[in-house]
């Protein structure tokens, strides 16, 4: 995209171009270490990590990749990344999805700061927000300040945003560190803010924020480019509904890896697709519309194999409420064929003994209401309480 062009459009400024214009001071002399991968872009498409290079006064001294590598270009969860030496930029590039999640002391022993500039999802489940508070963790004890490059949160952050419940104790993973809810509204400067303070981390934190987000933005309204942030979030709309869709991981229902729409479809071999759509319909889920279809997914679960669902067409994005719809939706597999129906086994992000799906949900009240047969009625109302004090936890930390 000529700059030109992108100047003409652009209606939100980034961090990273502030980094890069009144607050270089942050970084003005010092070894830097970036956190970053492909989406880390300018408002003209230009990686983060070459304007830092290309910057005569700037160095950079390493450069970190988080879950699916510095290049994203890691398919699956649980392929993990190599350390390398980036050849062009003459930079070691340490991989933060490895047999470490978090910078070894030798891996900062060159650096004098350490700049993370990543785009996340608005779920609290994505790693990227981990692998950040694994990096603010590292730089504390090893005396290093922080950085943190604000991008915004693609699925607005609104009151309205906060959604699903919040995860608690005894469910922690790479998945979930902190009593978050599953939509929690807040750009990863902001969640770097709470974080630290009011989950200890005690980081030299400067978040650096963006100019003329406003918290009611979707992605589409920034006018920045979308790049995917990873390999399964090809588009806004995938990103949009991904904050319950995410909860299929956790069972042997196909979330859509391996289809050009992941998470947008759902669907399983033992399924009959016209009955599961008009049962979901029949609910009548706020924005959503449920679309019966068949499909085989090229890889992942049943590769290969024809599977009867839906794909959720979302038609009122602001009504809708993504982790209401995929609880229900998952109600509704279970209701439709309870005998086939099964929520995957370990290991799942590094842990190996505990179901992946109370991982992602945060506690075992989804999978243990569905188990006794239950409705989910109750579990959905559950969640006002939590969402609320989240809300008043949030408060503080907001930055727009």
């Amino acid at each position: 995209m000529p700059s030109s062009l992108a100047a003409a459009q652009q209606t939100v400024v980034l961090g990273i171009e502030r980094l890069l214009g009144p607050d270089r001071r942050l970084v003005e002399g010092r070894r830097i270490g970036i956190v970053c991968n492909p989406a880390s872009i300018d408002g003209s498409l230009r990686l983060s990590v070459d304007r830092l290079v290309e910057d005569q006064d700037l160095t950079v001294a390493a450069i970190f990749g988080p879950q699916h590598g510095f290049r994203s270009d890691l398919q699956d969860n649980m392929i993990e990344t190599p350390h390398t030496v980036d050849a062009r930029r003459r930079v070691p590039v340490f991989s933060l999805y490895s047999e470490t999640r978090e910078p070894t002391a030798e891996m900062l022993r060159e650096i004098d700061v350490m700049v993370v500039d990543l785009q996340d999802v608005g779920t609290r489940v994505y790693t990227y927000v981990y692998t950040m508070a694994n990096c603010m963790r590292a730089a504390a004890r090893h005396g290093i300040p922080v950085v943190v490059c604000d991008r915004p949160n693609p699925i607005g952050g609104t009151e309205e945003d906060v959604e699903g419940p919040r995860l608690q104790d005894g469910f922690t993973s790479f998945v979930g560190q902190f009593p978050v809810p599953l939509r929690h509204g807040m750009t990863i400067g902001e969640l770097a803010r709470l974080f630290n303070d009011a989950f200890g981390l005690g980081a030299r934190l400067d978040v650096v924020p963006l100019d003329g987000w406003r918290r009611s933005m979707y992605h589409d309204e920034t006018g920045l480019p979308w790049v995917m942030p990873s390999p399964n979030i090809p588009t806004l709309e995938t990103a949009v509904v991904y904050p319950g869709a995410v909860l299929f991981e956790g069972t042997m229902v196909s979330e859509g890896r391996g289809t050009t729409r992941p998470f947008e479809l759902t669907g399983a071999p033992w399924i009959d697709d016209d009955r599961l759509a008009a049962a979901l319909n029949a609910r009548g889920l706020p924005g959503a519309y449920f679309r019966a279809v068949v499909f085989e997914p090229t890889f992942h679960k049943h590769a290969r194999q024809p599977c009867g669902g839906c794909q959720v067409h979302v038609l009122d994005r602001r009504a809708f409420r993504p982790v209401r719809t995929a609880v229900e939706l998952i109600a509704e597999y279970r209701r439709q064929n309870p005998a086939r129906y099964g929520w995957k086994e370990p290991p799942y992000e590094y842990e190996h003994d505990r179901q992946p799906i109370d991982l992602l949900y945060g506690s075992d009240r989804l999978r243990t209401t569905l188990d006794r047969g239950g409705d989910v009625a109750p579990l959905l109302a559950s969640w006002a309480a939590e969402e609320d004090a989240f809300r008043r936890l949030r408060e503080k930390y907001l930055l727009y």
